[in-house]
């Protein structure tokens, strides 16, 4: 009797040891069986800051006359702003700086003024489409003897998208999902099945304009890298 519970005893841990032999080779070969895929996600969605730079300019001689000139018309772009539906706190205005061209290595003093003075004006909004408005209205200034200037650096309306915080965790699902759908597309193609998810990074996300016309429509995009296991 005891030699046969000796054998059981024997037959059962030579089993039990096919079992882990079995399994170690399996995880030996499928340790890395894995595949590594891009997910993409992408929005278009609209701007929902703006800031908007305004530049006037005053020439001539008499220099305390020029301050005064461009001070008045400084104001008289603020009162249509705030005309128009801009709040005073959205707009901000820099000191008028003056450039003397008798002052000026490269001049040629042949010119029939000495100052240039700029005056520049700024709109920053939440409120993009009342800005967009008034930026297609602004020739309304000319009647008012005021000329915008958009010949500097830095002179250009420039629009962001700065909710995108909010959508982030969404368009991670998404890209994750999108990966995901190719994954399990090679699985299928290598006669596999798809396994946990392995690595995982976070996306790198971009904000970039739809296009050089509609820059207040902005595409955002995430790229992220999922690596998978594979199984038979």
């Amino acid at each position: 009797m005891n030699r046969i519970k000796e054998a059981a005893i024997i037959a059962l841990g030579i089993m039990v040891l096919g079992f882990s032999i079995k399994a170690g080779i399996d995880n030996v070969v499928n340790k890395d069986r894995k595949v590594t895929v891009k997910g993409l996600a992408e929005k278009e969605v609209e701007a929902d800051k703006v800031t908007w730079p305004i530049q006037t300019k005053q020439l001539g001689n008499d220099l305390p006359q020029l301050y005064s000139s461009i001070n008045e018309t400084t104001l008289k772009v603020k009162n249509f702003l705030i005309q128009n539906g801009i709040k005073e706190e959205e707009i901000s205005i820099n000191a008028p700086v003056v450039k003397d061209l008798n002052a000026d290595v490269y001049s040629n003093n042949q010119r029939s003024y000495r100052y240039i003075i700029t005056s520049n004006l700024t709109v920053t909004s939440r409120n993009v489409k009342l800005v967009r408005s008034i930026i297609a209205r602004q020739g309304e200034l000319l009647k008012q003897g005021v000329a915008v200037v958009n010949d500097d650096y830095g002179s250009n309306v420039s629009y962001e998208y700065v909710s995108f915080q909010n959508m982030k965790p969404e368009m991670m699902q998404e890209a994750i999902k999108n990966a995901e759908k190719t994954a399990q597309q090679f699985a299928e193609n290598s006669k596999s099945k798809l396994n946990k998810i392995m690595t995982a990074d976070q996306g790198q996300f971009s904000i970039d304009d739809r296009d050089s016309n509609t820059p207040y429509i902005k595409k955002v995009r995430v790229v992220t890298t999922v690596t998978y296991s594979l199984k038979d």
